[in-house]
């Protein structure tokens, strides 16, 4: 079997201890957890946490079935590619003399990224996509120099008008 990258959409009662009860789980397990986040939905009695983990269908699948088990877990999303809508943020800082600050410019325009600080010597971008526009982002940034770089893991929501309800 292959190893696939997996987006799970996780949709859980927001209760104190339950991000480190789900952490905790891929931990105990073995499982690896390549992006986490995690907020309030709509309803403030509910959290959505977001969770990027790989692994072959037999390890997803035992994921999938665990944390549905879970005290506090109403439940749990594969999301597939071709029907979600999957995002990241990055804040990336990078090297910027007077030379290069209009080329810099450039590249955040065609990405339709924004500087949001500016000094002497760096520029601090933000920018929000899926992985393969942050990818090639990055990997021109870094012609540059990158100084720091954030990122706040994927969240992800499925296409369309259905959504979960209570």
């Amino acid at each position: 079997m292959s190893m696939k990258e997996q987006v799970l959409s996780i949709l859980v009662e927001n209760t104190t201890g339950v991000l480190s009860r789900i952490s905790g789980l891929f931990s105990r397990r073995g499982f690896n957890i390549n992006s986490i986040t995690a907020g309030v939905t709509s309803d403030v009695r509910f959290t959505r946490i977001t969770i990027v983990t790989s692994g072959d269908e037999l390890v997803l699948s035992q994921i999938e079935k665990q944390v549905a088990k879970l005290e506090d877990v109403v439940s749990v999303e594969r999301m597939p590619e071709e029907t979600t809508v999957a995002r990241e943020l990055i804040l990336v800082k990078v090297k910027s003399s007077s030379e290069v600050r209009l080329d810099i410019n450039t590249l955040v325009d065609i990405f339709r990224a924004k500087v949001v600080d500016v000094s002497e010597d760096s520029m601090t971008i933000e920018l929000t996509g899926n992985y393969n526009k942050i990818t090639a982002f990055l990997k021109l940034a870094d012609s540059y120099g990158i100084i720091e770089l954030a990122r706040t893991g994927v969240t992800a929501l499925s296409r369309g008008a259905g959504a979960w309800e209570d």
